[in-house]
């Protein structure tokens, strides 16, 4: 079950919110907005409303616990650019990009692996136990593989 909380035209460069993407990624969305709390980035608030948006329209939407979500999809694209001038020299314009990105994060339930495990150990262990049944059938050499020793005289001569 996952929710989906797209946000868009946030205006920082989309660059600058991929910085702390990687960071947050490995974080469930709660540890994450408390980490962002304490940077001092301007684009590390905007990822933290972001990422607490996601996770109340997910809590009301999934109906769970804030501590049950992870992230599935964090994705950050870039939006509209604003294409702006600034005057320069001898009558030239120098060109300002003002770039806006879009923040689309879907969160999901995150479910106990522990089980999963459990049943694949089952599954090899009654696979295990097939290929032995199958595998321990009895094998009588035949006697002219075999050699036999040689019988040792002590002859004098």
């Amino acid at each position: 079950m996952n929710n989906q909380t797209i946000i868009k035209d946030v205006h920082v460069s989309p660059k600058k919110i991929r910085f702390l993407m990687d960071f947050v990624k490995k974080l469930k969305p709660v540890d994450a907005v408390d980490h962002l709390a304490y940077m001092s980035q301007h684009s590390a608030r905007i990822l933290k409303t972001a990422i607490q948006a996601a996770i109340s329209s997910s809590v009301l939407a999934l109906k769970t616990v804030p501590d049950m979500l992870k992230f599935r999809v964090l994705i950050i694209d870039q939006g509209h650019v604003l294409k702006r001038f600034r005057a320069g020299g001898r009558g030239t314009a120098k060109p300002i990009k003002r770039r806006m990105a879009h923040i689309k994060i879907i969160l999901e339930i995150d479910q106990p692996k522990e089980k999963k495990i459990e049943n694949r150990k089952e599954k090899k262990e009654k696979v295990n136990k097939k290929t032995i049944k199958e595998n321990t059938k009895t094998v009588k050499p035949k006697r002219d593989n075999i050699k036999k020793p040689k019988k040792v005289t002590n002859k004098k001569l």
